[in-house]
């Protein structure tokens, strides 16, 4: 299986790739505008390479619950000079985490390699073709609404069915727009739309996808459904997320999104070698 982003390419089976996080916002869930200073931002994607991320994602607007959307002008402003300055001194894809296709297009020509769309579930397709035109990876990710209203009260009569017959139909619409499966990463969207019962149940069916041939990406870092099934706040969910990141792994998945990219790695290259030999 075979990922292509721009000038980047990747063959799977492979060693799990590790996506680290850096949020260029003020209003983060899970870091609190810690690095919303360009320098700042620059500086933790550089320290999230020394720790062994082989992606890093960044990203100008908060997702989380009811958040507030970002004009587009100031979502550029935040992301696109970390881009650049990324760019000049890493040798590993930028991912921009965007749901603006203006946005997604100036990260591109900032020097990002990959897509990463939390509204994939769009009915407009000016994303895909930005992803089209400029060969760049696509995360495509499942969301139940939008980040204003996808935790109101989510409902799914089998949430792992409906989510996989919703990656199969938009693969057919990407392949329409003229974007390659090559280019295509598929994220279930663990905490968009979902109950703690719908993530439970995504983790625990996640190796059902790896039948589409395609990369799976979980990004469970610090999210809330990890507080309400262990009781613990953002700074102590770290061993919970370990525990879905090692059943992941395990299950197949080919990328993990996390804030804490040290430790992820460790967790990550271990499970590797359990699984390597298992008999």
């Amino acid at each position: 299986m075979l990922l292509r982003a721009r000038q980047f390419e990747f063959t799977f089976p492979r060693p799990t790739l590790i996506a680290g996080i850096v949020n260029v916002t003020p209003d983060s869930f899970s870091d609190g505008g810690k690095f919303f200073d360009t320098h700042a931002a620059v500086e933790h994607g550089l320290k999230l390479v020394t720790e062994g991320a082989d992606i890093l994602d960044v990203g100008g607007e908060s997702t989380r619950p009811r958040a507030t959307p970002v004009p587009e002008a100031e979502e550029m402003r935040r992301v696109i000079p970390v881009i650049e300055q990324l760019a000049a001194r890493v040798k590993i894809p930028i991912s921009i985490d965007t749901m603006k296709p203006a946005v997604a297009r100036a990260a591109i020509a900032a020097g990002a390699s990959i897509v990463n769309d939390v509204a994939a579930n769009r009915e407009d397709d000016a994303m895909w073709r930005v992803v089209a035109e400029t060969g760049a990876g696509y995360v495509l990710m499942h969301m139940q609404g939008t980040p204003q209203t996808m935790q109101a009260s989510p409902a799914y009569a089998d949430v792992v069915r409906e989510v996989r017959e919703f990656f199969s139909e938009r693969l057919q619409r990407l392949t329409d727009c003229g974007i390659a499966r090559e280019q295509v990463i598929l994220d279930v969207g663990i905490g968009f739309g979902k109950t703690l019962e719908h993530n439970l149940l995504l983790i625990g069916a996640l190796r059902s996808f790896t039948t589409l041939v395609r990369p799976l990406l979980l990004g469970v870092s610090r999210k809330s459904f990890l507080g309400k099934a262990t009781g613990t706040e953002t700074p102590g969910r770290l061993p919970a997320a370990l525990a879905c990141t090692a059943l992941a792994v395990e299950a197949g998945v080919q990328v993990i999104r996390t804030h804490d990219v040290a430790e992820t790695v460790q967790a990550v290259r271990i499970t590797e070698s359990i699984v390597a030999h298992k008999k």
